[in-house]
């Protein structure tokens, strides 16, 4: 087969959520924070970049470490975490790297001559007599920064706002002059939080975390994380500081709001907090966004989709896939592996992870063991689902199982579709393949796997022929 773009779009062994990402030269550059597989808590790992020519978004490659923990004179003992950062090409063309620390409220800034190299410590957001911004008094902690660079202008967007804390108003912009530290333009508030949306266009989707900003023509496009987590939401305005209204949902990592393939209100994918942003590659725009692994909160991975952008301006909610970047439908022959999966429920609906019950994405070993990612935890009705494929004359399916599960996996093309083949599995502990026929239609389909049974099975991968 020849290579194709997959969700999530980076090997399956690697964990950058809060994807940040940006066109620079004819690359694509994503910027997060560094998840590692199994980890207790968010955000362990140092800061990495991985990118992609501009004309070929399946070819991503590392681009190692770009910066350390420890770089940080706040950090030198390396117990803070490094929490989601934004990437800037500052007045002077190098590249500036905004982050907060995980236990302090002050915006720490990075800087280095290419996108990708080292960077190295330059400051701390500070207004003109040097306190940093955060611990002046009245300011609000700092976290999330997003930001824009405009002439000589930079605006710095950040904030986290908890239901029941009215100590948080909304998500802040910072306007900092051409240094890249010192605030020209005191912290002003440009969405509010939970607390404070009540009768405002944003009531129901407020301001939680996660502020990044673009701009598209004459408009500026805040996406951020709501209030219920799992969506990035948008919000617009023709000012960068004020004037900024709510404008819909772009992406949920359930798929929730989505009715074009089941119900609205039904979750189909198990979600959590969502983090990312949207980018222009090529004439064609797409939103990172992240999902979630192992059955937790802190191994998230990166995925996109693409997007369309109306005469308007609006962006309507675009549903979850396994083939974001591919510029349509996977090949519907060949063999691809499960953890692509951008459907896992059971008949018990969940929009969040932490069911014990639930079907999760893993992978053997340990965070950065290049392992393959699979499917465990599949007890009696868990359903992976994969979209989307151009089938034509597909006459056999073959899945590769482990586990001490003895049942069948039945084979639907729809969620709630009728079932097209069954293929039974045995008790292993190693990786078993087993084969049916079965009549697909020809055309753009999804593919449904549920298994049905006793034990729990493990799934790596599926092909069709």
């Amino acid at each position: 087969m020849k290579k194709q773009a997959l969700n999530p779009y980076l090997p399956s062994w690697e964990y950058i959520p809060d994807g940040e990402p940006y066109v620079f030269g004819d690359r694509v550059y994503i910027y997060g924070s560094h998840d590692w597989y199994n980890g207790h808590v968010f955000c362990l790992g140092d800061y990495v970049c991985w990118s992609a020519p501009v004309d070929d978004l399946s070819d991503w490659r590392y681009e190692g470490v770009i910066y350390l923990k420890n770089q940080d004179p706040l950090n030198k003992d390396s117990k803070m975490c490094l929490y989601a950062p934004d990437v800037t090409q500052g007045p002077d063309g190098r590249y500036y790297l905004y982050y907060v620390l995980d236990h302090v409220s002050v915006v720490s800034v990075a800087v280095c001559d290419t996108p990708a190299g080292k960077y190295e410590f330059y400051g701390y957001v500070h207004y003109e007599d040097g306190t940093r911004l955060g611990e002046r008094q009245g300011d609000e902690p700092q976290f999330d920064p997003g930001v824009l660079t405009e002439g000589n202008v930079t605006y710095l967007y950040t904030g986290f706002c908890g239901r029941g804390d009215k100590s948080r108003t909304g998500a802040m912009a910072t306007v900092i002059a051409s240094d890249m530290l010192t605030i020209m333009e005191d912290p002003v508030f440009v969405a509010p939080g939970c607390e404070y949306g009540m009768g405002t266009t944003f009531q129901g989707h407020e301001f939680f975390e996660a502020p990044s900003i673009r701009k598209m023509g004459d408009t500026y496009y805040l996406i951020y994380s709501s209030v219920v987590m799992h969506e990035l939401c948008y919000a617009t305005s023709k000012n960068p500081t004020s004037g900024f209204v709510y404008g819909g949902v772009i992406v949920s990592n359930s798929d929730l709001h989505i009715d074009t393939y089941k119900p609205a209100n039904q979750p189909m994918a198990y979600g959590a907090n969502n983090h990312g942003s949207i980018v222009d590659i090529s004439g064609d725009w797409y939103i990172f966004y992240h999902r979630h692994t192992n059955g937790t909160w802190y191994s998230r991975q990166g995925c996109a989709e693409k997007l369309t952008i109306l005469p308007d301006g609006s962006i309507p909610q675009v549903e979850i896939t396994s083939c974001g970047l591919n510029g349509g439908p996977l090949e519907g022959k060949g063999e691809y592996p499960a953890y692509i999966a951008c459907n896992l429920f059971r008949d018990e609906p969940s929009v969040y992870v932490g069911d014990s019950c639930a079907p999760k994405i893993m992978q053997d070993g340990r965070d950065g063991d290049e392992e393959p990612g699979y499917i465990a935890n599949m007890q009696h009705s868990a359903t992976a689902g994969f979209k989307y494929f151009n089938c034509k004359d597909v006459k056999e399916i073959s899945i590769k199982v482990r586990g001490y599960a003895g049942g069948e996996f039945e084979v639907r093309t729809a969620w709630d579709g009728p079932v097209l083949a069954k293929l039974k599995v045995n008790y292993a502990n190693v990786w078993e393949e087993y084969t049916a026929p079965v009549s697909i239609p020809d055309g753009k389909q999804a593919i449904y796997l549920t298994y049905i049974g006793e034990g729990n099975a493990s799934l790596l991968s599926f092909t069709l022929r």
